[in-house]
C-alpha cells in the first residue's frame, strides 16, 4: 500500500505542477514574470505572517504607465497620486537591462529589512532615513491587499513599478 500511496501523491503533485501554470494564469496576471513578482512579495510577507497580496490588473496598467514615462526619462521619480480619496503606494526599481530577475528587483526593496525596527511609522529605520525602509515597509504594510506591477526599458536600463493599494507607509500606524 505504501507504493501506491506514494505513488499517487507523486502523481497528484506532478498534475499540481501542470496545472498551476494555467491556474496562475487565470487570476489575471500576464505572464510568469507578473507571477514571479507577486510570489517574491507573498513570500516575505507570509514569511512575517501577513496576509499576502492578490494581483491588480488596474493597478499593473496604472504601473504600466509610469513605467514607460520612468524609462524615456532614464531616471526615477514618484507620481503624483492622482486620487487623494484612493491613494496608491508605490515601489521603484531602475538596473541595468537584461541583468535582473523579478524576484532580485523585488529582493532589492526587501533588503532594506536590515534596517528596519518595529514600532509606530516613520520612526522605524535603524539609520534614521525613512528612505532606507520605505520599499520594504510599502511590501509589507498589513493593510496593504493588492499590487500590480510593469517593467519598461530603454536601451541601457530597465524600470520596474510596482502600485499597491490601499497605499502604505501612514505616519502614525504600524507597518505590520
Amino acid at each position: 500500500m505504501t507504493g501506491r500511496g506514494s505513488a499517487r501523491r507523486v502523481a497528484a503533485a506532478a498534475l499540481l505542477a501542470v496545472l498551476s501554470v494555467p491556474l496562475v494564469g487565470s487570476t489575471g496576471l500576464d505572464n510568469a514574470f507578473d507571477a514571479r513578482l507577486l510570489a517574491a512579495h507573498n513570500r516575505e510577507r507570509t514569511a512575517a505572517g501577513i496576509q499576502p497580496l492578490a494581483w491588480s490588473d488596474t493597478l499593473a496598467a496604472d504601473a504600466a504607465d509610469w513605467a514607460e514615462t520612468l524609462a524615456d526619462m532614464n531616471d526615477l521619480e514618484h507620481a503624483e497620486d492622482e486620487d487623494e480619496n484612493d491613494p496608491q503606494g508605490e515601489n521603484l526599481w531602475l538596473g541595468t537591462r537584461a541583468s535582473y530577475s523579478p524576484e532580485e528587483m523585488v529582493g532589492m526593496w526587501i533588503e532594506e529589512k536590515r534596517h528596519f525596527r518595529p514600532g509606530i511609522f516613520p520612526n522605524n529605520s535603524s539609520t534614521g532615513n525613512l528612505e532606507d525602509i520605505g520599499h520594504y515597509t510599502q511590501l509589507m504594510w498589513r493593510d496593504t491587499a493588492k499590487v500590480g506591477c510593469a517593467k519598461s526599458g530603454n536601451e541601457e536600463n530597465e524600470v520596474l513599478v510596482c502600485r499597491y493599494a490601499t497605499a502604505g507607509n501612514v505616519i502614525g500606524e504600524r507597518p505590520f
